[in-house]
């Protein structure tokens, strides 16, 4: 009980924000019609049930009259439903599509923030295979709520509507037990009928939740491993792995395999049982009633409306029984999702907690300031500080230091996406920085759109990007503008780093951080982009990790990260010009 209303309130944590937002009259309005539909329903279904006492009572007494205004009058009980469960199908539909885009959106929103994507990464918890989340999870679990909660209402409804019918029909056929006449006797076996039937069914169908948490995951981290090799395919080729990368894949389908294997036998005991149940279910009302049809105290026409009262009275108290599978599915689906919301919201806290590394505008000037800053690993260990160092405005800065010195790791500090630490990191207000990793990413996209980014793609002009691309000396990319490709995937490392630097060229950043961002160009190559930087961003601020000698030259200062202990400090700049 305690497992239950936890999950609902998970669910209402989920869901209700969409009801209260900016589309919550469009979506409220078709999740009013849904219900509406579903009362109709549950109406027309006792019509239907007194319908079928007067249409058998007129075959058995040869009423010909009768029978032929029954069977219009159940044409058009038949078109009723038809068009109410055809309209009920449609706008449910609208509202999942309605529902869903909002949640995707809203999903998309909270992860593409402030970098909170990444630190969920350095987190290392369970939001594993966020594009499952934003996918499967929400499609499914927009589809069972409404499945769940719209047929929850339909059974409590035909409950009690059933229950008024079924309870005097057992008084029109009474059961005497032991001399002693048992009132609503048909509801009362109902009810012990679907407590029996639901208790034994959540015993033997409570592993699958999380067994179907679990195979979501398998088969999420398999999908993942199939994209990696295909991204790598490359590498792979390169180093003979074929065999290996088959091994592990296929030891990840294993996984999903065996997983697989369980639920398909708890599955199989779980039908067996529901289907045994639902099949005594039909039996069971017309062997407590007949003898009441033999002995002639009823006509056919009421034991045909018992025996259908008694089976909807029946199915809406076992209605856990025949959704057990969806439900187990749609439990596990909340399960990952209150996950990411959790993984979300604790890389936010990463960000704006007060054991976290503080951005923030410095008292004045145009610099970066780092101001007691210790830059530390997720697990706490101390890896880089720095106090009272400044990246001045329009300077050009070399930091050095060994492999594993924190270089980069400081930069993902300056540029504020690294959360583990203390102290400040001060960037002026409005400044623009620009950060080029060794490996530079592009979307696939046109080529105008890839340079472009992250601005629109009309931010720049053809003639712009053309001019970049000769510039940087790419000329023979001029003419694909508007081809779309995997640019990581089609160009070479150098080449990839060459379009990086044409793309800082068009954004013109105050702060240009570049993080061995040439390593895979020649001496004279990286020599001749350097250059190039000086002469078309003179007013931009360069901060460059490299290791090669030749790079001095085109910066002013050189920092060096010297060990101090069992971290690295920041050497300071006046002892080290260049």
């Amino acid at each position: 009980m305690n497992n239950i209303r936890a999950t609902l309130a998970i669910v209402w944590r989920i869901a209700s924000p969409y009801f209260r937002s900016e589309d919550r009259w469009a979506g409220g309005g078709l999740l009013a019609a849904v219900i509406v539909i579903q009362l109709a329903l549950v109406g027309n279904d006792v019509l239907l049930n007194q319908w079928r006492n007067r249409f058998y009572n007129a075959l058995q007494e040869k009423d010909w009259n009768s029978f032929v205004y029954e069977v219009f009058f159940f044409i058009a009980l038949a078109t009723v439903a038809v068009a109410l469960g055809v309209y009920q199908l449609y706008l449910n539909q609208w509202l999942q599509v309605r529902w869903r885009n909002w949640m995707t959106r809203k999903y998309l929103g909270d992860w593409l923030t402030d970098a909170n994507h990444y630190r969920m990464q350095l987190q290392g918890d369970a939001a594993d295979n966020p594009d499952q989340r934003m996918s499967d999870d929400i499609k499914l679990f927009v589809d069972r709520t409404l499945d769940v909660g719209v047929g929850l209402l339909g059974a409590v409804v035909s409950l009690l509507s059933f229950v008024v019918i079924l309870w005097g029909l057992s008084n029109a056929a009474p059961l005497h037990l032991f001399g002693f006449n048992i009132p609503g006797y048909l509801v009362w076996l109902a009810l012990i009928y679907a407590v029996f039937g639901t208790a034994l069914t959540q015993w033997i169908g409570s592993p699958l939740v999380n067994l179907n948490f679990e195979q979501q995951k398998l088969e999420a981290d398999f999908r993942f491993s199939l994209v990696r090799v295909r991204e790598n395919s490359e590498q792979i080729a390169l180093l003979d792995g074929e065999s290996a990368e088959r091994g592990r894949l296929l030891d990840r389908f294993g996984r999903v395999v065996g997983n697989w294997y369980d639920i398909m036998s708890r599955t199989k005991r779980l039908t067996a049982f529901t289907q045994s149940y639902a099949q005594a279910a039909v039996i069971f009302p017309f062997v407590l009633v007949a003898p009441a049809y033999f002995a002639g105290a009823i006509l056919l026409g009421l034991l045909i409306q018992t025996a259908e009262a008694f089976g909807k009275v029946q199915e809406a108290l076992s209605f856990f029984v025949s959704v057990y599978r969806s439900l187990a599915e749609w439990r596990a689906v909340v399960a990952r999702l209150d996950g990411f919301e959790m993984s979300i919201a604790g890389a936010e806290r990463l960000r704006t907690g007060g054991d976290s590394i503080r951005l923030s505008p410095p008292d004045g000037g145009e610099a970066i300031d780092l101001e007691a800053l210790t830059v530390r690993l997720p697990n706490g260990r101390p890896l880089v500080a720095a106090d009272g160092f400044r990246i001045r405005d329009h300077e050009r800065l070399l930091v050095t230091g060994p492999s594993g010195a924190g270089k980069s790791t400081l930069f993902r500090a300056i540029a504020g996406i690294w959360p583990f630490g203390k102290g400040s990191v001060h960037v002026p207000a409005g400044a623009s920085l620009m950060m080029l990793p060794q490996r530079p990413y592009f979307p696939i996209a046109p080529l105008h759109a890839a340079l472009a980014y992250p601005s629109e793609a009309g931010a720049f002009s053809a003639e712009q990007i053309r001019e970049v691309l000769k510039d940087v000396g790419l000329p023979q990319l001029a003419s694909r503008l508007d081809d779309e490709e995997h640019w990581n995937r089609i160009l070479s490392l150098g080449e990839q780093q060459r379009l990086a630097i044409a793309r800082a060229l068009l954004q013109a950043p105050q702060f240009l951080f570049l993080d061995e961002a040439t390593a895979s160009l020649d001496e004279p190559s990286e020599a001749a982009l350097y250059r190039l930087l000086q002469q078309r961003l003179p007013d931009t601020s360069v901060v460059s990790i490299g290791h090669r000698a030749t790079l001095a030259a085109f910066h002013q200062h050189k920092v060096e990260l010297s060990r101090d202990g069992d971290h690295f400090v920041v050497q300071d700049r006046e002892t080290a010009k260049v």
